[in-house]
């Protein structure tokens, strides 16, 4: 049974209503109590570990990590309707969705319940707490693998794991990643090397730029899906940092800067776009302005050519 396999680190702490003239003796009778069950519990003796953790929640109503364990010993037994109560009394008692509607999960499948099966599957689910990996594995949810509702919860899981993966937004700069040699528009002369690549779950777009003269920087670029917007942060060896945002528009990346201090006294507004031109070539355009926006001034024009 996997489910009876997850690790669960929820810490049994002795209860202070044990508290008598006699609670050391009564604490140290209740870790040989749980001892007891917890040696009963590893090897899959259902039916004494159902016992021992019954009389443990009896005495710990509120210790969750016991009527986990009560749950899985339950349905072991074949007890599924108290095992379904024990794993709802686990989540009232601060055991996360991931083991207690999971437990759940498996307990209505022991009752032939396939659609509430699935509705808790889906909140043990959520976040990326379950993985498809284990979703797939588990024989307990064989009888699931054919059901629709199954296919839809393994895909959500599977986006719950590298969500950028097949987010349109976090697609829309992909016409960058590759090996670039890049040059002057204007006059085709070498002006230096990037490699650009996915990584971190393909959320994130990472430039690592080499100049002509030697200079070398990183920028990293990803979508913020709470502002609705790209991003990029560029550092380099000079110590220069620069934080651009925009959007994708007809096609073009098109970023900007607010106004940065600069130390003559300036305000320098920054405005930098990748235009694609076709798929092996990226122009990468910026331009600069200090009054605000009301005249424009190029800094560079570069032109990438992808490496064959």
């Amino acid at each position: 049974m996997r489910l009876a396999a997850l690790t669960f680190s929820l810490v049994f702490l002795a209860e202070s209503s044990i508290g008598t003239p006699n609670s050391r003796a009564q604490e140290l009778s209740a870790t040989g109590q749980v001892a007891e069950a917890d040696k009963a519990y590893q090897p899959k003796d259902w039916n004494r570990a159902a016992t021992l953790y019954g009389q443990l929640t009896t005495a710990q109503a509120n210790n969750g990590r016991f009527w986990y364990r009560l749950g899985i010993s339950l349905h072991g037994t074949g007890s599924n309707d108290k095992a379904l109560a024990a794993f709802q009394k686990a989540l009232e008692n601060g055991v996360p969705p991931a083991y207690g509607d999971y437990g759940k999960a498996i307990a209505y499948l022991g009752m032939k319940n396939k659609k509430e099966a699935l509705a808790a599957l889906d909140r043990a689910a959520q976040g990326g707490s379950i993985s498809p990996e284990m979703l797939s594995a588990d024989e307990d949810l064989a009888s699931l693998r054919t059901d629709e509702g199954f296919t839809k919860l393994l895909a959500q899981a599977k986006h719950y794991q590298a969500p950028c993966t097949d987010t349109a937004e976090n697609r829309q700069f992909d016409f960058w990643i590759g090996e670039w040699d890049v040059v002057s528009t204007i006059t085709e002369t070498p002006a230096g090397n990037s490699k650009i690549e996915l990584i971190l779950g393909s959320c994130v777009i990472q430039e690592n730029w080499t100049g002509g003269l030697g200079h070398a920087g990183k920028s990293y670029n990803t979508f913020n899906p709470n502002l609705k917007r790209w991003e990029q942060f560029w550092v380099d060896d000079t110590a220069g940092m620069i934080h651009f945002y925009g959007n994708l528009k007809n096609g073009v990346m098109d970023y900007w800067t607010d106004e940065i201090p600069q130390p003559d006294a300036t305000k320098l507004k920054r405005h930098l776009q990748f235009i694609p031109q076709g798929a092996d070539q990226v122009r990468q355009f910026s331009q600069g302005s200090t009054d605000g926006g009301k005249t424009w001034t190029v800094e560079y024009d570069l032109t990438y050519h992808r490496k064959k």
